[in-house]
């Protein structure tokens, strides 16, 4: 199989964590956990080669790129004052690279402030040959989420009180994780396999939402499906429709000034989980752009971290 090498394009404003405050340095994350000890589920396809690159964002500060996974990793954040839950972070990257610098590392830092345990996920890519295709990444999300739950003993956080917070494609796949639990996506293997889905509270943040129609982002639609999928096929990997009763209350953000996912995808979003009758909150900002990740275009914080805090609050994960 010939796999094809993908152009890493460094995005986003420079971080900052505080209104006004000059960016300050990322503590060094803690452990890194792999999903599937064994390796992941149907052998690593032939001639794949996992790349790691450092592309620089506009503000000249490295961005951990990481593409073509072929081992899947939890990195750990701990807090230094635990609130007793944790959440699993999804990076973007338009299911072609996992953005685990911007999306997961420093995002984990800013809400382990916050005295979350946070666990940056690395997910496989569905264009590099798996087994489940289009499943591939759905399966790590699926069993990150349940390795959270089984180490919670461990790290010092409730089993009950897990959030998951997407951006970008990885809010296509936190939403996917999030509103489809009954979806199995590969046999039970060991006790981690046999805990449950089912988090507290989602945010998904400027996420991919449908794959069809004028609002789809053609690259993630792409990546996830190949240029040639069906209509029915478009339609089914749309997170506006199937949302399943168990989904958990979300929230979202986004900028409306979009240009890459437009801001019709929350809107979408928002309208169906109304209709499901899903608790949800959202929060469209005038600009923004997209990927901005921690950072308003004027360099100072975005407020979604609070607000998502507020939104925990009222629905137990916090």
């Amino acid at each position: 199989m010939t796999i094809h090498r993908r152009t890493l394009i460094a995005g986003g404003a420079a971080l900052g964590l505080a209104a006004g405050a000059a960016r300050a340095a990322t503590p060094a994350p803690g452990e890194t956990l792999r999903l599937w000890p064994a390796g992941p589920p149907g052998g690593v396809p032939a001639g794949l080669r996992q790349e790691d690159t450092n592309p620089l964002n506009k503000a000249g500060v490295p961005q951990l790129h990481v593409a073509h996974t072929t081992n899947p990793t939890l990195t750990v954040q701990r807090a230094a004052k635990p609130n007793g839950a944790a959440l699993l972070l999804i990076p973007g990257g338009g299911y072609r690279f996992d953005s685990l610098q911007h999306e997961g590392f420093d995002v984990a830092a800013r809400l382990a402030q916050d005295g979350y345990t946070c666990f940056s996920l690395t997910y496989r890519m569905p264009a590099d040959g798996w087994k489940a295709g289009p499943e591939a990444p759905l399966q790590d999300a699926q069993r990150s989420l349940r390795m959270v739950r089984s180490l919670a003993a461990k790290y010092g956080y409730s089993a009950d009180r897990i959030g998951v917070v997407g951006f970008s494609a990885g809010g296509h796949l936190a939403g996917w994780l999030s509103t489809r639990q009954s979806l199995a996506t590969q046999a039970v293997n060991d006790a981690i396999d046999r805990e449950q889905l089912s988090p507290r509270a989602t945010a998904l943040i400027y996420p991919v939402i449908t794959m069809t129609g004028p609002f789809g982002h053609s690259g993630s639609r792409i990546e996830l499906l190949g240029r040639d999928a069906s209509v029915e096929q478009r339609r089914a990997y749309s997170l506006e429709n199937g949302i399943e009763p168990t989904a958990p209350p979300t929230f979202l953000a986004q900028a409306i000034d979009d240009q890459t996912v437009p801001v019709e995808n929350s809107l979408m979003m928002l309208a169906a989980l109304r209709a499901a009758k899903i608790p949800t909150e959202a929060h469209l900002f005038e600009t923004g752009g997209h990927g901005f990740g921690l950072t308003l275009p004027d360099g100072t914080a975005s407020p979604w971290p609070d607000l998502f805090n507020i939104f925990a609050k009222r629905h137990g994960l916090l």
